[in-house]
């Protein structure tokens, strides 16, 4: 199931987007196979296996890479690989006696993604760091936020999992694809300061032509606009309205019931403070689930904020599966989708992790190997 059904995977286990960008690349049918440290990293947040959403869908085994039996029997993986994929900092990964150089040697298919911070190269390639920091030096930290006001983190998601896991993902099946047309693997290196710059390439395209203020919170997608914002409703709650198109305005104000001249004209800013508080003012006079009966489905660019709790649960995204239940949590389901080879229900990563190193080394090794590997304590339980 999932059009990446054939292409297998090794996953030098890390945090963050490097787990992200595998889950991406099983939930969509590749064979993918963790390697986990010897020992785990704690970062605070633990939680029982089945609520860790970025293992699911691939199995794992354990190896201690500082003995060189656990470094060949790696290797010997690579070898039956497309793709690799590692966060290690810039020359962890050598050290180990696995970096790009040996690991093409012995697959010169293989495609090798390397996730990092801030490049392979450069002055800041060996500091520790972030998805904050990666923001911060891109450009898009200093654009985030309201007007007046400091910049506002947006979750860990522009840098580990966009500029990160998406691009990495995105690098190695290029990369697949290409070493299947000519034989011949190469380095994916997938930074996550990289891929933040370039998920603002718009941005800086309308910067450069004058279009985009400095200045947090002054321009039409970043809260300056009221027609692109957040509104309280009478319960408290929140919406969200983003009629940027004149006749999509035109709409939210028809039913609003607001006259166009209490507004002023829509592209001219000087008018956006009066507008903002004509339309604070009128959406605090209902509920949230009133404003939904009268704009929901309508063409004014409307939806509710949802909570985390919510969300799973609102119609449109019940009727389209966006979430699922796996073993009793509820979470988000593989994205995109696809009309031929339509990916399968992701296993739970409570399950994957119940695996043998057996059943995880299926279809990479025979019985034979496995057995013998495990006699001599290569692999763990």
């Amino acid at each position: 199931m999932g059009p990446l059904q054939g292409v297998k995977v090794i996953e030098f286990a890390g945090i963050g987007p490097g787990p992200m960008c595998a889950m991406l690349l099983a939930d969509m049918g590749a064979t993918v196979l963790r390697i986990d440290r010897s020992t785990e990293v704690d970062l605070g947040q633990r939680r029982p296996p089945r609520y860790n959403l970025l293992l699911r869908s691939r199995k794992a085994i354990r190896l201690d890479l500082k003995r060189d039996a656990a470094v060949a029997l790696a290797l010997e993986l690579v070898e039956r690989a497309d793709a690799l994929l590692e966060g290690f900092r810039p020359g962890v990964m050598e050290r180990l006696g696995l970096g790009p150089d040996v690991c093409l040697a012995r697959n010169p298919r293989l495609a090798y993604g390397r996730m990092t911070g801030w490049g392979q190269e450069g002055p800041l390639a060996a500091a520790a760091g972030h998805d904050l920091n990666y923001l911060a030096l891109s450009g898009a930290l200093g654009a985030i936020g309201r007007k007046g006001g400091p910049p506002t983190p947006p979750l860990n998601l522009v840098a580990d999992y966009g500029g990160g896991a998406l691009y990495l993902a995105f690098g190695l099946l290029a990369a697949v694809l290409h070493a299947r047309s000519t034989g011949t693997g190469q380095v994916v290196d997938a930074a996550m300061v990289d891929g933040v710059a370039s998920l603002m390439t718009s941005v800086y395209g309308l910067h450069g032509a004058g279009t985009f203020k400095a200045e947090r919170g002054s321009n039409v997608t970043d809260s300056g606009a009221y027609f692109y914002d957040v509104y309280q409703c009478a319960d408290g709650q929140w919406i969200s309205i983003a009629p940027i198109e004149g006749r999509f305005h035109a709409e939210l104000l028809r039913r609003l019931e607001i006259d166009p001249q209490a507004i002023g004209a829509q592209w001219d800013s000087a008018h956006w403070p009066q507008a903002r508080a004509v339309l604070a003012a009128r959406f605090l006079t209902r509920t949230r689930d009133a404003w939904c009966s009268l704009l929901e489905g309508t063409d004014v660019c409307f939806a509710p904020v949802l909570s985390l709790e919510e969300a799973p649960r609102h119609p449109h995204l019940r009727a389209r599966g966006t979430f699922i239940d796996i073993d009793g949590v509820v979470q988000p389901a593989p994205a995109p989708r696809f009309s031929r080879t339509p990916a399968a229900v992701p296993e739970s990563a409570e399950r994957a992790l119940d695996a043998t190193p057996a059943q995880a080394l299926a279809g990479w090794l025979d019985a034979e190997e496995i057995a013998a590997l495990t006699a001599a304590g290569t692999l763990a339980a």
